[in-house]
């Protein structure tokens, strides 16, 4: 009965043990802490990398990554002119319809139209990419723990080799940061991926930077106006509360008397 007892324990410690790196595993690694522009109580966009950044994204990640929230009209957020936004539009196409026989078309993009999808549905995106569907980039940043510094780390998180004893899976790559360290997507920049328009020096870690501030902005459009209402809440209560203090003062120094 003893003995039974003893190695019930043990089993119970094998499991909690296992269950812990499990869990470890699955958190991944806790990404090192950037400074960004934006951070902070008076921080704000940079509009020149966030227009970099969607350099960065039109030209890499479009190609297998969806932004479904992002409408063209809405990169007048980072800078672009009415006359830019039509120009970016129409260098894509969209599905509309349908027509007046019941089909459905393809028409070349306007402004108010959103970022089309690089595939047609899930499943062709899934048979595109090794069986894995590439994640929707649009709340990327809101939807994962640590949100940029995240993106960034998992970006700039790739090791040629495994560390020993590591197995890989096949078609997976080894990432630092994240969860389980084996991800489908391969490393996707590698410098000079794009010719920034700005004249920019196009290395890994300044598309990493800046692909990350865009994705920042797609999740959180409003956090510049947010910031500025919540300035102003403030001003008027400061005012608002030196204006009791006042009339307090004024209302008790007649009580006195």
């Amino acid at each position: 009965m003893r003995k039974f007892a003893l190695t019930a324990i043990a089993a119970a410690f094998a499991l909690t043990a296992f269950a812990n790196t499990s869990s470890k595993a699955a958190e991944g690694v806790v990404p090192p802490a950037m400074e960004w522009s934006w951070q902070g109580l008076f921080g704000t966009y940079d509009r020149a990398q966030l227009q970099r950044g969607f350099q960065v994204f039109k030209t890499v990640c479009a190609s297998c990554h969806s932004m479904r929230y992002l409408a063209f009209r809405n990169l007048e957020g980072i800078g672009f002119n009415e006359d830019q936004i039509k120009a970016i539009a129409a260098e894509y196409e969209v599905q509309d319809g349908p027509n007046d026989d019941g089909e459905m078309f393809t028409r070349t993009a306007k402004p108010s139209d959103h970022f089309p999808h690089p595939f047609a549905n899930d499943k062709a995106a899934a048979a595109a990419n090794g069986g894995a569907t590439p994640p929707d980039l649009s709340l990327m940043a809101k939807a994962r723990p640590h949100g940029p510094d995240y993106i960034h780390a998992l970006l700039t998180g790739y090791e040629e080799e495994a560390p020993a004893g590591v197995e890989m899976a096949e078609g997976k790559y080894y990432n630092h940061y994240f969860p389980s360290h084996q991800i489908s997507m391969p490393p996707p920049l590698y410098g000079d991926d794009v010719e920034y328009t700005d004249g920019t020096e196009a290395t890994v870690d300044q598309e990493v930077l800046d692909v990350t501030a865009f994705m920042n902005w797609i999740a959180e459009p409003e956090l510049e106006a947010r910031k500025a209402m919540g300035m102003k809440v403030l001003l008027f209560l400061i005012v608002f509360t030196a204006m009791l203090y006042a009339v307090k003062r004024k209302i008790w120094a007649k009580i006195e008397h």
